[in-house]
């Protein structure tokens, strides 16, 4: 694989996970003064604007002093996915769904974990915690952010 300069992150409604994400990928290649990298994410079936749930920012915040405040979701068919060097979904339905919609662009799609610990890896998704509460998002954080540690050294 080249020279890694532009990732995106995908989930179903670019409000938590795939937000998540793409605020600690910013800060963990910040926090290691690695340039050049652009990160952005965006839903499957997000609708464009809606903000991340009031779950994720504070999980965010509080447990990795992250600010998703801001982030407004984007619906994949708005982006300019096939312009990304490397594209990590949430779910394996997520990479299923990409390929079958982006057929020229199947390479660069990974799930998070599957790119992060391997192809063998067992339990290739990270779930959705939409609707559950606190304990939940910090679960879902907590996995993200082992796998971004994985990507980082891979990557850079």
């Amino acid at each position: 694989m080249d020279k890694i300069k532009n990732i995106m992150f995908i989930c179903t409604g670019n409000t938590c996970r795939s937000a998540m994400a793409e605020g600690l990928m910013k800060k963990m290649l910040e926090d290691r003064n690695i340039t050049g990298i652009n990160v952005c994410s965006a839903g499957l079936h997000a609708s464009t604007g809606e903000y991340s749930t009031d779950e994720a920012i504070k999980v965010m915040k509080e447990d990795y002093d992250v600010n998703i405040l801001n982030h407004q979701s984007v619906n994949v068919k708005n982006t300019k996915i096939e312009d990304m060097d490397l594209i990590l979904c949430a779910t394996h339905a997520h990479l299923t769904t990409l390929e079958y919609m982006y057929p020229e662009i199947k390479h660069k799609i990974f799930t998070i974990k599957e790119f992060a610990y391997g192809p063998e890896v067992e339990d290739k998704d990270i779930e959705d915690p939409w609707g559950y509460p606190i304990p939940v998002y910090r679960e879902c954080a907590k996995e993200i952010y082992e796998s971004l540690e994985k990507i980082i050294e891979k990557i850079q």
